[in-house]
C-alpha cells in the first residue's frame, strides 16, 4: 500500500458520516482531499513513532533496571547500520511530506485561466462580497464546480478569511491585495470565519457560504440586480445597512450594547455634539459627509474608527441610506 493510499484509507476510517470526519468538516472543494490526506499521513507517522519510542523506552527501563546480582555492562558506542537506518528512513519521510505539501500548495496558489472573480472586503466586523455586476452581499454565493478567485483587501486591521469546508485560509492585510482560489464540489451551505483576532467583536465576524446547484447561480445573480433596482429608497437603504456592515457598529434601536457607533434611531434632524466641541445637525449633508469622510465630524463620545465608503457606494445608494436613517424618525 502506498503512503497516499494509506492517507485516503485513514480518511475513510475516521469518517463520521456524510457531514465530515472526526477531525474535519465535510469536503467542499477540490483541494480538500489532498489537505486531509496529508494531515492523516503526518498524524499516522507521528502516532507510529510515538508508540514505537515509548514501547522501546519502557522495555529498556524494565529490561535493564538496576537489581541485585547484575553489574553494569559495557554499552556499544557506535553502530553504522543502525545510524544509517534511523537517518535515511525519517529523511525519506520528510522528503515525501515536503513534496506532497509543496505540490498541494502550488495547486492552491495558481488559479486556472478564466476563474470567476469576486472582490472581498474585510472590516471590523463584517465581510462584503462584490460580484462583477456590482451586487454586494454579506453572504458568499458561489457557482458549483467552477474555479472561483477571491481578491481580498482589509479596510482596517489584519483579518483572515477561513472556510473550513474548502480547506482554504488567507490573511487580509491593510494596504495590499491578497488572493485565494478554489473549485467547489458540493452544493450546500457552509460557514466562513475570520481566523485572525481583530478586536472585541472578532467572534461575530462570520458569514454564510452558499454553493448553488448547477445552473442556479447566474439566475440568482440577475435576480439580485432586479430586486435592488425595484426597491424603494428606504428599503434599499435598510438592505445596504445590512450588507455594507453598518449593522456591526450602529444600532437601529436603543440597545447599543457592543456597538462602537451611535444608534440611528431618532437621530435625524437632531442637534448632536462633536468631539471637537462644536455641534452639528444630523441632516442629509451630515450623513453623506459621515459616509464619505467619517473622521471629519466625529460625534462626541465615539472613536474615529469608521472606514470611508468613498468610491464604494454610488450616489443612489448613499441617498438610500439617508432615506433609511430618515425613516427611523427623530
Amino acid at each position: 500500500m502506498s503512503v497516499s493510499s494509506l492517507g485516503i484509507s485513514l480518511t475513510g476510517l475516521l469518517a463520521a458520516g456524510n457531514d465530515g470526519t472526526i477531525a474535519f468538516p465535510s469536503q467542499g472543494s477540490t483541494v480538500a482531499p489532498a489537505v486531509d490526506s496529508l494531515f492523516y499521513i503526518i498524524t499516522a507517522i507521528s502516532a507510529f513513532f510515538f508508540v514505537l519510542i515509548v514501547a522501546v523506552m519502557i522495555y529498556f527501563v524494565v529490561r535493564y533496571r538496576r537489581r541485585p546480582g547484575h553489574d553494569v555492562e559495557k554499552s556499544p558506542s557506535h553502530n553504522t547500520a543502525l545510524e544509517i537506518t534511523w537517518s535515511v528512513i525519517p529523511g525519506l519521510l520528510l522528503v515525501y511530506i515536503f513534496a506532497q505539501g509543496f505540490l498541494t500548495f502550488l495547486d492552491m496558489r495558481k488559479p486556472p485561466e478564466g476563474a470567476y472573480e469576486i472582490q472581498v472586503v474585510g472590516r471590523k466586523w463584517s465581510w462584503a462580497f462584490q460580484y462583477p455586476n456590482g451586487v454586494v452581499q454579506n453572504e458568499l454565493h458561489l457557482p458549483l464546480d467552477r474555479p472561483v478567485r477571491l481578491v481580498m483587501s482589509s479596510e482596517d486591521v489584519i483579518h483572515s478569511l477561513f472556510i473550513p469546508a474548502f480547506r482554504v485560509k488567507q490573511d487580509l492585510v491593510p494596504g495590499r491585495y491578497s488572493k485565494v482560489w478554489f473549485r467547489t464540489t458540493k452544493p450546500g451551505e457552509y460557514r466562513l470565519y475570520c481566523a485572525e483576532y481583530c478586536g472585541q467583536q472578532h467572534s461575530t465576524m462570520v458569514a454564510d457560504v452558499i454553493v448553488h446547484e448547477a445552473g442556479e447561480f447566474e439566475p440568482w445573480l440577475q435576480a439580485e440586480v432586479d430586486r435592488m433596482n425595484d426597491l424603494p429608497p428606504a428599503e434599499l437603504g435598510e438592505l445596504l445597512y445590512q450588507r455594507q456592515g453598518c449593522v456591526q457598529c450602529h444600532a437601529i434601536d436603543n440597545n447599543t450594547t457592543g456597538k462602537v457607533g451611535p444608534s440611528f434611531l431618532g437621530t435625524f434632524g437632531t442637534e448632536q455634539p462633536l468631539a471637537d466641541g462644536q455641534t452639528v445637525t444630523v441632516d442629509e449633508n451630515y450623513i453623506r459627509q459621515s459616509i464619505l469622510d467619517p473622521v471629519s465630524q466625529v460625534r462626541a463620545g465615539y472613536q474615529p474608527v469608521m472606514p470611508t465608503y468613498q468610491g464604494r457606494l454610488k450616489d443612489r445608494e448613499i441617498n438610500a441610506l439617508v432615506e433609511f436613517i430618515k425613516s427611523l424618525g427623530q
